[in-house]
């Protein structure tokens, strides 16, 4: 039985004799005394019942023996022939001293309880008393009667909590041999519970980070590969120029126009993924979303852009009531990385509707084929043309951060990006 096993099944049986002593002194204690004041009525009632049909003959043999009776009238007393036995005295009258008070009730004599009901006529007083056996009597009766059904009951349910409880144990172990080998892909994962229960669940949910661990680590030695060759091609053409003007093989000008053309690109892919590694780390964080004007934004973004392609024409509607939330820069950064991938592969014209809270980014370039559709804001995912980037991936990642949700929708030509709030 290994730690957790042990464990568990030791907290069970503490808990199982805590149980056990919880009932004892129910039904030892508790019980009996709660069960006493219902058994003085009944001697009480038991004492009272003789003294209405007898007078001064107390050695009627139909009397109960476990019950003394004294008859007091003109100073004399008598009492039944029991009465010395049952009392353990001879002085009689010391005892009748103890019943003047109270009709009915109980006293202690020589360190034992005796209990008396006592009917006057005139002046005559009959007494009936007994001692605590009847007490005694009844306390062993109940336990007798309780305690065998009780115990037989704790067993019985005692044992069904070890059965139960080792098979949540046999499932916590499998589950804690599955987590143990949660990155070792020759370890059969698959687990066949039978019921449909909270161990069920976790064990889906454990398959469920199993397999979601397994993906991200694909996913992230995807990122490393295509960072690599991202980043490969830039610097093999830095390294090629250098190596050509060192063997006078290029101009140094055109060298250094190429080299700085491919600084800029690493330069951009840098700050990319920097920008990308920022937004997971803030993706939990509270942003302070406020009113801003995407007329604005987007009329300054649609400058930046315009002379890097004299060919495309833009156009810019809006219905002026639109309202849009988050940050300038978030905002800037997004419509930056959609119209810095529009000038890719736009023919002639892109056009940006701000119209019903929603943004529309068209673009008359090529359809995208639905196979690449999903996972296009996958960071580094193969695209158009074969290419990587990181733009697509920021965009969406930063719409989450700001609450709005992006879809791509193939036109009869073109291809149109539409965001809108969550």
């Amino acid at each position: 039985m290994n730690k957790v096993n042990g464990t568990l099944m030791k907290q069970l049986f503490l808990i199982i004799g805590i149980v056990f002593v919880i009932i004892f002194v129910s039904l030892g204690v508790i019980l009996p005394r709660t069960l006493i004041p219902v058994a003085e009525r009944n001697i009480y009632s038991q004492l009272s019942e003789p003294l209405k049909f007898i007078d001064k003959d107390y050695s009627n043999d139909s009397l109960n023996s476990e019950v003394a009776y004294i008859y007091i009238t003109d100073g004399n007393v008598i009492r039944s022939d029991n009465a010395e036995t049952l009392l353990g005295t001879k002085k009689i009258s010391d005892i009748a001293k103890y019943t003047r008070k109270e009709k009915c009730g109980k006293f202690v004599y020589k360190n034992r309880t005796y209990y008396y009901y006592k009917m006057v006529h005139g002046d005559s007083t009959k007494i009936a008393l007994t001692n605590d056996s009847y007490i005694t009597k009844i306390r062993g009766e109940i336990l007798a009667a309780i305690l065998p059904i009780v115990l037989g009951s704790f067993l019985l349910i005692g044992l069904v909590l070890i059965i139960w409880s080792s098979i949540i144990v046999l499932k916590i172990e499998t589950l804690k041999e599955k987590v143990d080998h949660i990155e070792d892909p020759d370890y059969d994962h698959s687990i066949k519970f039978k019921s449909n229960d909270e161990i069920t669940s976790l064990e889906h949910a454990i398959e469920d980070m199993r397999i979601y661990l397994k993906n991200n680590e694909k996913y992230r030695n995807q990122i490393y590969q295509n960072t690599s060759h991202d980043f490969k091609t830039p610097l093999t053409v830095i390294k090629s120029y250098i190596e050509a003007v060192e063997d006078n093989m290029e101009d140094k000008d055109t060298a250094l126009r190429v080299i700085k053309e491919q600084t800029n690109k690493l330069d951009d892919k840098v700050h990319s993924l920097l920008y990308l590694n920022k937004l997971d780390y803030l993706k939990d964080s509270k942003i302070d979303a406020r009113p801003v004007d995407m007329e604005a934004i987007v009329a300054s973004e649609v400058d930046k852009f315009k002379h890097s392609r004299k060919d495309v024409k833009f156009i810019v509607e809006s219905d002026h009531k639109s309202k849009f939330v988050g940050t300038v820069d978030s905002w800037e950064t997004i419509i930056d990385n959609l119209l810095n991938n529009f000038m890719r592969y736009a023919k002639s014209e892109v056009k940006i509707t701000i119209k019903n809270n929603k943004l529309i980014l068209y673009n008359d370039g090529d359809n995208i084929d639905n196979d690449l559709l999903e996972g296009i804001f996958t960071p580094f995912r193969k695209g158009i043309k074969g290419e990587f980037g990181l733009g697509l991936s920021i965009v969406k990642k930063t719409l989450n951060m700001i609450k709005y949700d992006i879809t791509i929708k193939n036109e009869r030509e073109g291809v149109s990006f539409i965001i809108t709030k969550k």
